[in-house]
C-alpha cells in the first residue's frame, strides 16, 4: 500500500477494481457472496467417485456381514457375491448392511469381489436423485 500523499491511489484489497466497459470508468465493485463462495447459487456441484466399467467396477448393496472382513453384496448385474474388505478401508470406515459400495469382481473367481469404495448416506441419496444408481439397486436411500 502506498501513502496517501503519493501520486497513486490507495487500493483496498477487499474491493475488486473491475472497469465497466459500457461506461469506461474505474469504479470499485464489490463481489457478491455467491462469487466469493465460488459456487453456483442454484445448486453446488458435487463430485463423487463412480464405478469404472473399464476396470470391471460396479455398484453393489451390502446385504449381510459375514465376519472376518467379509460381507455378502448384491451387485448391479444381479449376482450375489462374497466381498472382501481391504485392510486400509476396514480401519478407516465401517460398512453396515444396506450401504452402497463399489466392488470389483475377481478375475479368476467371479463369485468373489473386493470392496473399493463406500458411499455415506447423503452421497447415496444424491446419486439416487441424479439417477446414477441402477434401478435394481435403487432402494430409495
Amino acid at each position: 500500500m502506498l501513502k496517501p500523499d503519493d501520486d497513486e491511489p490507495v487500493v483496498d484489497p477487499a474491493v475488486d477494481l473491475v472497469p465497466d466497459e459500457a461506461e469506461g470508468g474505474d469504479e470499485p465493485m464489490e463481489a457478491s457472496p455467491d462469487e466469493l463462495a465460488g459456487g453456483d447459487s442454484e445448486e453446488a456441484v458435487r463430485r463423487y467417485r463412480l464405478p469404472d466399467p473399464r476396470n470391471r467396477e460396479m455398484f453393489a448393496i451390502a446385504d449381510q456381514l459375514m465376519g472376518a472382513s467379509k460381507l455378502r453384496v448384491m451387485c448391479e448385474d444381479g449376482k450375489s457375491r462374497m466381498a472382501r474388505i481391504p485392510g486400509k478401508m476396514k480401519r478407516r470406515m465401517w460398512i453396515k448392511p444396506g450401504d452402497l459400495v463399489i466392488v470389483k469382481p475377481w478375475d479368476f473367481q467371479n463369485a468373489k469381489a473386493d470392496v473399493k469404495y463406500r458411499y455415506v448416506r447423503t452421497q447415496a441419496i444424491n446419486l439416487s436423485r441424479r439417477k446414477k444408481i441402477p434401478e435394481l439397486l435403487d432402494v430409495g436411500f
